[in-house]
């Protein structure tokens, strides 16, 4: 006998294994223990009243054990010698094209500007330890993309966009948890995609794709209006049958080199603003509404504000927020400065933050129409370039402090000591940073707390930091959210910027039904740096619907 059952439960008896099974026990008197077979289908928290339940659907069976939850196999045929496919970025969504394209019977070409995850941490030590940016390999290049090491959320509403539990699966096929097929908003975390990362690269070399790590398309190969290949900085050729272009919403020099071939793409909205970081406990406190959250996840939140500046409402929201987390540099070049977020698996820092944003659109970058397409884009580097000179001006009158910190690696936690010198350096990752209620009041804060941003941060008044397009709108939002969510307007929390990068300035427009670009055949623009996914999970299921019009157009 099965049954799928739901139950509104307690913290304490869902999340425990133990005693969940004693309460299932319960509702079976007359079955003894070693009869009942159960398996958890889903799990949500329901904090909307005083006292927080666990909402859970679970399959029962009596006498019969249940089958394995996870349907998809790990077995990919070999493609050593198949018609061959170029996929330009070894991100989620990168990686799912090529997965898919192996499973349609298509040999695919990785090439990847970073390096494999193992070597690429190297490069993230030297960002958060020396404040120096390798441009091809930081915390957004690199395999598995900007998602490897800033988050592992998997938590996505584009559900039409492909099969959602296909891709967790395939994550749990390659050594994630079966956890992420339970929870509603399921998380790997910054210290255990990396390994499922590789593994991911392992079955696509076992099947006989390439991959080919540090080389970096600088040109493409044009004949008769079709995309036959590209050329890489080492000279080398690779043609195929199609390109997926998969590069993230980081690869300015892509956006570059399309437009100088008239390759037609266009200036798309995005959000610019900043990382605010409380206490995590502050977050528990609020969302569980008790004082110790036990057994309980690390809380999140989710807020959203609409705003007026110069008579044009504006929106200001909450972006990847990382409960239990951590604030990350996430510049890809000297000269800028870029914040992100990030979780490890436990969610157990002592730090909740989030990126709060405002909405840009085509009236802010009107001062950049010259430049066409890449208008959004120069008005992203302005305000990222600005920052940094700022800090890096600053930095030789604050005092150098020095810090103990953990950081979340691959497969292990390395602890660094790391002193931020008192002295101007061309390179500079110190943050700009100011608590709340002074930026609201716009006032330097005379101390900062502590904080996660492992490089350090200096005391500026943000107001100054940030255009009036971004500061005068979160100024307007932060009060806003200080009245939804009672004692989030607090000095004993902090801004730190700038929260640049939360999706692409540029869209690579392509037909909605074959994928293909509009006006470049063979090209096939893919993720989120072709404006198309926001996250890991959409990222994917994109790359696989390239790969598929891909083999289904020309292969």
């Amino acid at each position: 006998m099965r049954q799928l059952l739901n139950f509104t439960l307690e913290p304490e008896v869902a999340l425990d294994s133990t005693a969940f099974r004693s309460f299932l026990l319960q509702q079976y008197p007359n079955v003894s223990a070693n009869e009942l077979f159960y398996q958890i289908q889903k799990q949500s928290i329901d904090a909307r009243n005083r006292q927080v339940k666990i909402i859970t659907d679970v399959e029962v069976a009596i006498g019969e054990d249940l089958p394995s939850p996870v349907e998809f196999e790990k077995n990919y045929q070999d493609v050593s010698n198949a018609k061959q496919a170029i996929v330009v970025g070894a991100g989620p969504a990168g990686l799912f094209a090529a997965l898919r394209l192996i499973e349609l019977g298509i040999k695919p070409i990785v090439i990847e500007r970073g390096k494999d995850v193992r070597a690429r941490r190297r490069d993230l030590a030297a960002i958060n330890k020396d404040h120096v940016v390798n441009p091809d390999s930081n915390y957004c290049f690199g395999e598995g993309g900007a998602g490897t090491y800033s988050d592992g959320k998997l938590y996505t509403r584009s559900k039409k966009r492909g099969d959602v539990r296909r891709i967790l699966e395939i994550l749990v096929a390659h050594g994630s948890t079966k956890q992420i097929l339970i929870d509603a908003h399921p998380h790997i975390g910054t210290n255990k995609l990396p390994q499922v990362v590789a593994n991911l690269r392992e079955s696509i070399l076992n099947a006989g794709g390439e991959i080919h790590f540090e080389t970096k398309v600088i040109d493409f190969i044009i004949q008769y209006n079709e995309l036959k290949g590209v050329i890489t900085a080492d000279n080398q050729e690779f043609v195929g049958e199609g390109v997926i272009l998969a590069t993230g919403h980081s690869a300015r020099d892509i956006f570059e080199l399309l437009d100088k071939k008239n390759i037609f793409i266009e200036a798309k909205p995005f959000a610019m603003g900043v990382r605010i970081e409380h206490q995590q406990s502050f977050v528990d406190a609020c969302q569980y509404h008790r004082a110790d959250r036990g057994i309980l996840p690390a809380a999140s939140y989710s807020l959203v504000a609409q705003t007026k500046y110069k008579g044009v409402q504006r929106g200001v929201f909450s972006f990847c927020m990382c409960p239990g987390g951590f604030i990350v540099p996430a510049s890809t070049a000297e000269g800028e400065l870029v914040v992100n977020g990030m979780s490890p698996s436990r969610r157990d820092s002592k730090f909740a933050n989030s990126g709060i944003v405002v909405a840009i659109n085509e009236v802010d970058w009107q001062k950049y129409k010259h430049l066409g397409a890449l208008a959004g884009l120069e008005l992203q580097k302005q305000v990222e370039q600005k920052a940094f000179r700022l800090a890096l001006k600053s930095s030789s009158v604050q005092s150098s402090s020095v810090q103990e910190f953990k950081i979340p690696n691959d497969f292990e936690t390395e602890t660094l000591k790391l002193e931020t010198q008192n002295s101007t350096r061309n390179s500079c990752q110190l943050a700009p940073s100011q608590r709340l209620v002074d930026f609201t009041n716009r006032k330097i804060s005379p101390n900062l707390l502590e904080t996660s941003y492992q490089p350090g941060l200096i005391a500026m008044d943000m107001n100054e930091v940030l255009p009036d397009i971004i500061a005068m709108p979160l100024r307007d939002g932060i009060k806003e959210f200080g009245k939804k969510m009672k004692g989030y307007l607090t000095n004993e929390a902090q801004m730190i910027g700038i929260e640049s990068r939360t999706s692409s300035p540029v869209r690579i427009p392509r037909d909605r039904e074959s994928y293909e670009h509009l006006q470049l055949k063979r090209l096939f623009p893919c993720g989120e740096g072709a404006g198309y996914a926001g996250g890991i999970v959409s990222a994917a299921m994109d790359g696989e619907r390239c790969a598929e019009a891909l083999a289904s157009k020309y292969a």
